[in-house]
């Protein structure tokens, strides 16, 4: 992290040193620069008089190690799965992060090898001599458009500051802490059907703090444009919810995205407290009933879609010979677990029937 909270360093001037000692052979002191902490532009002002003339172009960590600076996610992934004690959990969050990484990963550079473009910095590292060429040798309106034959600079930076979009490090950044804010969100039930203490939305956008700061720091330095990060950042968080949604039931229903999904056996969203066997306790937060077997997630949902009689949030039936004030009692008596009674009350003979 130390190479993205560097600060520029400038040379001294008129208006922005302090003189110290005596007036006749006082020395030149220079002020802090008061810039971003997050600014990698090293030696703004060399001796090349260039911004990354200067080698600070290779100051800047690859992708390859951004793939292995996924350490935070693991290791709060692991930090959690000593509570919640499941291996497969463990497994599929591990998977997920994997799958969010390398699929966003193949993307941007399908994209950055077809359609790339110029990085800000692209001048300085190309290092134009146009005379050397002639003024005649511009093409386009009023011959003022050259190729790269005009560049003097070194071959490698050239062909680095040619693939600006989309910005792989912005990708690898959503990709991978996007996918912990789903996990976080649904291991911590932020989003649920009680009132959850402050701290965990806190830790919950944590997350998203640091993958919009790692992608500002890209136009800060001047490697990217704003809208090479911006197209970065989509492609990595549709990557995160896509593997997200690929390795757990659910994105954002809480009585489901903390559940992992296998291979061969299907998840039936309908078929009520069983639905949860092995993973009713597969999250890290113990309010409100959840982590037990009666917890709080069977229950209908503000959004729920469900149907049939044994859905989690299955619809009270409607029409002739449904008792409409029985169901109500009962949801009032089952009010305590549920906050929405799972059984029809007219579904056996002399419960709730009326009677002609």
């Amino acid at each position: 992290m130390q190479r993205f909270f560097n600060r520029r360093t400038r040379p001294a001037d008129a208006n922005t040193a302090t003189s110290v000692g005596t007036n006749n052979g006082g020395t030149i002191r220079e002020k802090p620069a008061r810039s971003g902490l997050l600014s990698k532009r090293g030696n703004r002002h060399a001796n090349t008089g260039t911004t990354h003339g200067n080698g600070s172009l290779n100051t800047r960590p690859s992708f390859g190690q951004w793939i292995k600076g996924t350490w935070l996610d693991l290791l709060t992934m692991v930090i959690m799965g000593i509570r919640i004690r499941s291996f497969w959990d463990l497994n599929n969050s591990i998977i997920g992060l994997l799958y969010s990484l390398i699929t966003a990963a193949v993307f941007q550079v399908f994209v950055k090898w077809l359609i790339g473009g110029l990085r800000p910095h692209f001048l300085a590292v190309c290092k134009p001599n146009v005379a050397a060429y002639g003024a005649e040798s511009g093409i386009g309106f009023a011959g003022i458009m050259y190729n790269r034959k005009v560049c003097t600079g070194d071959e490698k930076q050239i062909n680095d500051s040619l693939e600006s979009m989309p910005s792989g490090h912005s990708t690898a950044a959503f990709a991978g802490l996007i996918f912990l804010y789903l996990y976080l969100n649904a291991k911590l039930k932020v989003w649920s059907n009680y009132h959850p203490a402050f701290w965990k939305l806190i830790v919950t956008y944590m997350p998203v703090l640091g993958a919009v700061l790692i992608a500002g720091a890209l136009t800060i330095d001047e490697f990217h444009n704003w809208y090479d990060v911006v197209a970065g950042g989509l492609i990595g968080t549709v990557m995160a919810f896509s593997a997200y949604r690929m390795v757990y039931a659910s994105v954002w229903d809480f009585r489901f995205n903390h559940i992992p999904l296998t291979r061969n056996l299907p998840f039936h969203y309908g078929d009520g407290p069983s639905a949860f066997d092995g993973f009713h306790d597969a999250i890290f937060t113990r309010k409100a009933g959840w982590g037990s077997h009666e917890g709080g997630a069977f229950g209908g949902a503000p959004f729920d879609a469900t149907h049939g009689a044994r859905g989690v949030g299955a619809v009270a039936p409607e029409g002739p010979g449904y008792n409409a004030r029985a169901s109500t009692d009962a949801r009032r008596a089952d009010g305590g677990r549920h906050s929405v009674s799972r059984k029809p009350v007219g579904a056996q003979r002399g419960d709730g029937i009326v009677r002609a």
